[in-house]
């Protein structure tokens, strides 16, 4: 079937920065329409960077949780006029400290796509009861890079007291609603093995529904930059502050050990911290605020530029669906040491330093490997580059989407 397809591809929030799912949804966007399919995008706030000739489709969320201020709350409330039986829900549910947003997603999606001229719906993540209503006229891939159940397991396990463990529990209760509709998808794809078996797993989901398609990385952009020296001591990590899943608390506590025989050492963070939060307290109480440097809202051609900057990569994460900040790293041939769990060494194969998880020390001790040997360590990071470019093209990924979307076509008409 070589049929060119008006695709929807639908996301809950897809913030340009800082986030997954804003780059799947530009890149994945740009590689079906450079195949010469025409793509809308349906997304909530924060809306995506795309292409100029994708077509942007806002969906009238009340963007809450751009702010944590409850007066500001209250204000993106007023804002809204004709207010719908989905706003309502949104904001009173998020007053109560819950995540409303991928249900309202859901049922507002559900509007948007209503006697559209579609020929497929590609959702990204949102797992809601609006998918189960739409795909009963229109063919849906469901897109999971992972089951957000691992996220609560994590949230959960780093929790401090009663209160904040009913705050999780309370967040996370969109959760009952994605284990009730994961199983009734009838077509789902993930980008590792290792998802593939946990949304089996979290999801009650047989894997018979379940495609692994990797996501691609934009090697293009993430390249070495060969004007550009590193900088000796310089470490870059690309983490969401303040999320247990991350596992940037192990990385920072590396640091004192470090400093005391590398005084010129700093650690450049991308991502932006919460004030007042959890980390910004680890970093005081470590007294290393000297060494802590934090970029945001950067572009892919500037995180580049960061990696050059840098002698060492690290990702510590304690699980990744699939790990955008691995692949770019590698792609940068920065040495990397990153974290032996999920879908981690599916991506690095064998061309990263890999190292337990919740291990401050693995990481203290690979740091000092790299800036003892850094000439070992960078030839196998040149390979890993290659490593990238040769099982992560986002144009090869873009005809496996297709052929999935094809055949998910197929068995809707039957």
């Amino acid at each position: 079937m070589n049929q060119k397809l008006n695709i929807a591809i639908s996301s809950y929030r897809s913030a340009p920065f800082g986030g997954g799912q804003g780059i799947f949804i530009y890149e994945l966007s740009k590689a079906l329409q450079a195949l010469g399919h025409k793509v809308d995008i349906i997304s909530g706030p924060p809306y995506p960077n795309l292409e100029p000739e994708i077509n942007l489709i806002k969906s009238p969320g009340l963007d809450l949780f751009s702010t944590f201020v409850f007066k500001e709350r209250i204000s993106l409330f007023k804002k809204k006029k004709n207010k719908t039986q989905e706003d309502w829900y949104e904001f009173f549910s998020a007053l109560l400290g819950g995540f409303p947003e991928i249900k309202t997603f859901g049922e507002r999606l559900k509007e948007l796509v209503s006697n559209s001229s579609y020929d497929v719906l590609i959702d990204n993540q949102s797992v809601s009861f609006g998918i189960l209503e739409i795909q009963k006229t229109l063919p849906v891939l469901e897109i999971i890079h992972h089951p957000i159940t691992k996220d609560y397991q994590y949230d959960i396990q780093f929790s401090k007291g009663i209160i904040q463990k009913i705050s999780k529990w309370r967040w996370f209760s969109f959760l009952k609603m994605q284990k009730k509709v994961a199983p009734n998808l009838n077509a789902i794809s993930t980008p590792s093995l290792n998802s593939k078996k946990d949304i089996a797993k979290d999801f009650n989901v047989s894997t018979k529904k379940i495609s692994v398609i990797p996501n691609g990385i934009d090697f293009e952009k993430f390249s070495p930059k060969s004007d550009i020296s590193r900088t000796m001591g310089q470490i870059i990590t690309t983490a969401s502050a303040d999320v247990p899943l991350k596992g940037l608390d192990f990385t920072l506590e590396a640091i004192p050990a470090l400093i005391k025989d590398f005084p010129y050492l700093r650690l450049i963070i991308i991502g932006a911290p919460r004030i007042g939060g959890h980390t910004e307290r680890l970093i005081q109480k470590l007294k290393i605020e000297a060494n802590i440097v934090y970029k945001t809202n950067l572009t892919k051609e500037e995180i580049a530029i960061e990696y050059a900057n840098s002698n060492i990569a690290v990702v510590s994460s304690l699980y990744e669906g699939f790990g955008f900040p691995v692949g770019e790293a590698m792609a940068c041939s920065i040495p990397l040491i990153a974290t032996n769990v999920a879908s981690i060494p599916e991506i690095t194969g064998n061309f990263a330093e890999l190292i337990p998880a919740c291990d401050s020390k693995s990481i203290e001790r690979s740091i000092r490997n790299i800036l003892s040997n850094p000439k070992k360590y960078q030839t196998r990071a040149d390979k890993g580059r290659q490593h990238i470019i040769d099982n992560f093209d986002w144009k090869k990924i873009a005809q496996s989407y297709e052929n999935l979307i094809y055949q998910t076509m197929e068995k809707f008409k039957c």
